[in-house]
């Protein structure tokens, strides 16, 4: 057991440290590409960072034909979205109100409206036509034609964001390759550096996932509430830590845009995935982490809408949704 503990806190190093060089070789690439703030935050690196968590269910699903295995691929494909929409915006906000407080930065957020917006709506678009979904059990072509239909509209999403007006880049700082491995700032370092950076996070969210579930296994928890609290938490972890350092550098769009372009990722592939090759049978604990995650990211979308700006406050509500969670988990 304490092996195992060693052993989470060296993953999650693996993982901070791997977020500090993501977040610098993307923000170098994006620039480098004359890419706006919202197409790094919400395409690349929200992407680049979801890879963890969607790899894990389609192991899950296609290689372990079991029952458990299937509620882990279910548990997995539902708890990102909600981790996202709930833990994630609380950190964030939080890390706000910290990084104010320590004198870094200020409590007001500098986001872009328009970007926010879109994420959110094209979010509760996509998990609303996820949930429904699950009410096709019998119909194949239908669950067929949701499931292309989300990919399709993933791509849908991708050209409204390369399409739309946003922020440029600023204060890039030195590619940590080049700061200290002396390699010149070019197009393959830059991306040998990304592709180090996600080999590192995909292994350090593996082993932490490893780790928790051997930890969780022993501490008798199901493996649907494993799938679907405790891994998120985990494989959720490079998006919570590259949002928190951006926060840091007063990058909000950046920070932002790469919790809200997930969720938009997360609500469709992985999901097209799920309805496609399992009974996708959204009840009980899922249902209600997905009921959870849509109300918050509508309480968000409701405040933009209204007040067309942006506090940390309001992000911090997630932790309530992620409370009322934790409270019906105790009171099954």
């Amino acid at each position: 057991m304490i092996i195992d503990v060693v052993m989470l806190l060296v993953s999650l190093a693996m993982i901070l440290l791997a977020s500090v060089i993501f977040t610098n070789g993307i923000e170098i690439w994006g620039s480098r590409l004359n890419l706006h703030q919202g197409i790094v935050g919400s395409i690349l690196a929200a992407v680049g960072t979801a890879l963890p968590e969607t790899i894990i269910p389609i192991i899950a699903i296609l290689f372990f034909n079991q029952e458990a295995a299937h509620e882990v691929g279910v548990g997995a494909i539902a708890g990102a979205p909600f981790m996202l929409a709930t833990l994630a915006f609380f950190i964030t906000g939080a890390a706000v109100l910290i990084f104010a407080a320590a004198g870094r930065r200020t409590r007001i957020l500098r986001t872009d409206y328009s970007g926010l917006t879109r994420d959110l709506s094209f979010f509760l678009f996509f998990y609303g036509i996820a949930i429904i979904a699950s009410l096709l059990h019998s119909h194949t072509i239908l669950k067929g034609l949701v499931a292309g239909g989300l990919v399709l509209g993933y791509f849908w999403y991708i050209r409204v964001t390369l399409n739309s007006v946003g922020h440029e880049i600023e204060e890039v700082e030195a590619l940590q390759f080049t700061r200290f491995l002396r390699l010149p700032t070019n197009q393959p370092v830059i991306i040998i550096q990304l592709i180090t950076a996600l080999t590192l996070m995909i292994w350090g969210a593996h082993l932490f996932v490893g780790y928790v579930s051997s930890v969780s296994i022993n501490l008798g928890i199901s493996a649907m509430l494993l799938s679907i609290i405790i891994t998120p938490i985990a494989t959720e972890l490079p998006e919570k830590c590259n949002s928190v350092i951006w926060i840091g550098k007063r990058k909000d769009i950046l920070a932002m845009g790469n919790i809200t372009g997930a969720m938009v990722f997360q609500s469709s592939f992985p999901v097209a995935f799920g309805v496609a090759f399992t009974p996708w049978d959204i009840r009980g604990i899922p249902l209600v982490s997905a009921i959870l995650a849509l109300a918050s990211a509508t309480l968000v979308l409701l405040w933009l809408r209204i007040k067309k700006t942006l506090n940390p406050y309001v992000l911090m509500s997630g932790g309530l949704f992620y409370l009322v969670f934790m409270i019906y988990l105790l009171l099954r």
